[in-house]
């Protein structure tokens, strides 16, 4: 079977190198286009990247000429999917009309995540959230559409919270983010500013992460979302780490719960999209450290291929019921991974 032409918007930024990283070799997906600024446009990928992964950048990648986003040429492309890097406020004014246009937008970006009819998803946690792309198109009079992943620090909130929200139901949550200075791209934070220090402020971060959530363990009821009934209070800091966000989290329940149910219902959880076989997901959603000083970035941030969550140091909360810790990496399962797995559960769903 031929590969699905991907494309991706924003490529020589800290998430478009993830993402061309994650599509390497990946069996459903080529990557035949690249789009970037004006900056950037009309040179080989190459000369303009200031490649940040681990990894070698691909040779086939390397000499690629990044194209301008030029939605006046944005026309019957050789991509049919596009995955996007965008700031936020460009791919508000972009997105939509790629969409419009007919193409498959997997953004990263955070215009639309909250937008009434563009579905905000992490497989394992609402996959059949995907089914509002139906209702988006019929709304918008879209060919196309657009699928959202949520902001960094939401993802392991979410994760770690999906299973225990199904059995117990979640009614309070208290969040503190330690996020990584890669979660604010390349550049990013001025070295002067950060090392030795904490930042206790990130602009718009801590309204994601009190919202997001409500939405992705919420339900979709043709023709809306009904988010789900949890206040959220969240405060949100970055630290001198290159990856991984670290969240700690109280979580008040509708009953009583004891330790071990809710150790067993992390470690019984099989999301319904593990049994679709998508390319990327791991081999579980998350896994609980049991070590009194884990999980940390530098030791597991790597957890299931950077895939899923890593959660720890479950104990009794003298405010809320209990408290833990949760760790996702957040340029892959919290960024490039999720947007590249929800394409994966589209084709799944619908071809």
């Amino acid at each position: 079977m031929s590969k699905i032409g991907v494309g991706v918007l924003g490529a020589a930024g800290m998430v478009g190198q993830r993402f061309l990283q994650l599509l390497q070799d990946h069996p459903m997906f080529e990557v035949v286009q690249l789009f970037g600024s004006d900056r950037t446009a009309g040179k080989k990928y190459g000369e303009v990247v200031r490649w940040q992964m681990d990894t070698d950048l691909p040779s086939g990648i390397s000499e690629m000429v990044i194209e301008p986003i030029d939605l006046n040429n944005m026309n019957n492309m050789d991509c049919e999917v596009l995955f996007s890097a965008l700031p936020s406020e460009e791919a508000r004014k972009v997105e939509p009309q790629l969409a419009q246009k007919g193409y498959k937008v997997f953004t990263n970006a955070s215009a639309l995540r909250m937008d009434p009819y563009v579905p905000l998803i992490i497989p394992f946690v609402n996959h059949d959230h995907i089914h509002a792309i139906e209702e988006q198109r019929k709304q918008y009079d879209w060919k196309g559409f657009v699928v959202a992943n949520p902001n960094c620090s939401s993802t392991p909130v979410v994760i770690s919270l999906k299973r225990l929200h199904e059995m117990f139901g979640v009614k309070k949550i208290i969040v503190t983010t330690l996020q990584a200075v890669s979660g604010a791209g390349y550049p990013g934070v001025p070295s002067l500013d950060i090392l030795g220090n904490v930042i206790p402020y990130i602009s718009g971060e801590e309204e994601k992460v009190e919202t997001e959530p409500l939405k992705m363990l919420g339900v979709w009821e043709k023709p809306d979302f009904r988010y789900a009934d949890i206040s959220i209070s969240a405060h949100t800091n970055r630290v001198p780490v290159k990856d991984g966000h670290l969240v700690t989290i109280s979580v008040e329940f509708d009953r009583p719960v004891s330790q071990q149910e809710i150790l067993d219902a992390w470690e019984n959880w099989q999301p319904p999209v593990m049994s679709m076989n998508l390319p990327s997901l791991p081999p579980r959603p998350l896994i609980y450290k049991h070590e009194n000083d884990r999980p940390q970035p530098v030791k597991d941030v790597m957890t299931l291929s950077g895939m899923g969550t890593v959660v720890g140091r479950l104990r009794p909360c003298k405010v809320l019921d209990w408290k833990y810790i949760a760790l996702a990496h957040n340029t892959i399962i919290g960024a490039a991974g999720c947007s590249i797995l929800n394409a994966e559960l589209y084709y799944a769903t619908y071809c």
